[in-house]
């Protein structure tokens, strides 16, 4: 059998990726336009989002907005289209979390996390699809988290929208496919980042994976040749038992 090495191309390609003026998305942004990538990126944060852009080498190109929003997501796929010509990649990294027992979250708590974890991934993602379509390739990509396969005490606000971010990907991908469209989900475990209650850097999550062990890992699955497509990436870090 001939081995051969495959080379982690992403110059040039056009690249959304929602929730990037921080942590996992941040890390992915600079270091794919770092690998020649136009990026543009999009957060509702826009002095995070704008210095995310001012870091890209002039290969990233910010456009505040909620991912929820229908205007601003079409907004966020007309921009790469008049910058840049085509989309060949949509991250939808876009997500918080709450972590409560049922009799603790509001009404209002589950409302806007699931407008932001489930129905901003489908706004984004349906913004782009009719482009992506017509080119007859792309590769949409949500990163999801481990917990859309279990669930665990306080968490059923957030494993409700990831098991929903599963249950999404799972039809898309039987409806894209035939368009030459990939379709990846990203499970990760415990990720050191602005996300957990102790906050980046804290000494009890100093050997989690980091934000740039995920833009590696978001490198690695977009880059790969145009017949293979990764359907599902578990990582973890080596101390979380799984």
């Amino acid at each position: 059998m001939r081995i051969t090495k495959q080379i982690m191309q992403v110059d040039n390609k056009t690249i959304i990726i929602s929730g990037a003026s921080r942590g996992i998305g941040r890390a992915t942004a600079l270091l794919l336009a770092q690998q020649g990538a136009n990026v543009v990126i999009t957060a509702r944060n826009v002095i995070e989002l704008k210095e995310v852009e001012s870091e890209g080498q002039g290969k990233i190109v910010a456009v505040p907005g909620d991912v929820s929003s229908e205007v601003d997501m079409e907004r966020v796929v007309q921009t790469a289209l008049d910058r840049f010509g085509r989309i060949d990649v949509v991250i939808n990294n876009a997500g918080y979390g709450v972590f409560k027992n049922v009799d603790e979250i509001s009404v209002d708590e589950w409302d806007a996390l699931m407008a932001t974890n489930v129905k901003g991934t489908f706004v984004l993602t349906k913004a782009a699809l009719p482009t992506l379509k017509a080119q007859g390739a792309g590769h949409i990509v949500v990163v999801a988290s481990d917990v859309a396969k279990r669930t665990f005490a306080g968490g059923s606000l957030y494993t409700a929208s990831k098991y929903a971010q599963e249950a999404f990907m799972g039809a898309l991908r039987k409806e894209v496919r035939p368009f030459g469209i990939k379709v990846t989900g990203v499970y990760s475990g415990l990720v050191d980042s602005h996300f957990h209650a102790k906050g980046h850097g804290h000494e009890t999550s100093q050997n989690w994976l980091k934000n740039e062990d995920m833009a590696e890992s978001m490198l690695f699955i977009i880059s790969r040749p145009a017949h293979v497509v990764i359907d599902e990436f578990m990582v973890h870090p080596l101390e979380q038992e799984y």
